[in-house]
């Protein structure tokens, strides 16, 4: 009998990630599949919730809004910082990408969006926030998780 996925199961899926325009924005194509723990939150949760009772061999098309995705660009999250902010950094340009720790203390992507003299703008939002997210998946392996990946929280 087959396992309908659920929590504390491990699910490979083979995935084609596009935007409503139908450009691709990540693939698993050519590569291993995708393993995560259901129910860990380690996919987003439009995502996750679809693929609730589906079996190995199942495919879907999933249209995930951004409030089920990376959710809606925050406004608060995109700020002018000096260039000082970029000490060691000799040039700062449009579209370079940076790791900044978090007040929380975890680690935050920024993106510089603009350069103005020695005002930087910069966005702290996902890449793909604010995007309608379409997923055509394929459910490759469904199995029971072991302890120890319900203990570390995600499939190893």
């Amino acid at each position: 009998m087959s396992l309908l996925i659920g929590e504390n199961l491990v699910v490979s899926m083979h995935y084609k990630l596009t935007d409503d325009d139908g450009n691709v924005l990540d693939s698993s194509e050519g590569a291993e599949p995708l393993a995560y723990l259901h129910g860990s939150g380690s996919i987003i949760p439009g995502l996750e919730k679809a693929m609730v009772g589906k079996v190995e061999g199942d495919s879907l098309k999933v249209k995930v809004e951004p409030a089920d995705g990376y959710g809606d660009v925050n406004p608060e999250f995109i700020q002018a910082v000096n260039k000082s902010a970029f000490d060691g950094v000799d040039a700062i340009e449009p579209g370079m990408a940076f790791e900044a720790q978090a007040p929380d203390g975890s680690v935050q992507r920024i993106l510089v969006k603009e350069v103005n003299g020695d005002e930087v703008t910069i966005d702290a939002n996902h890449p793909l926030a604010g995007f309608v997210l379409n997923f055509d998946v394929e459910v490759v392996g469904v199995r029971e998780a072991t302890e120890e990946e319900v203990s570390h929280g995600h499939a190893h």
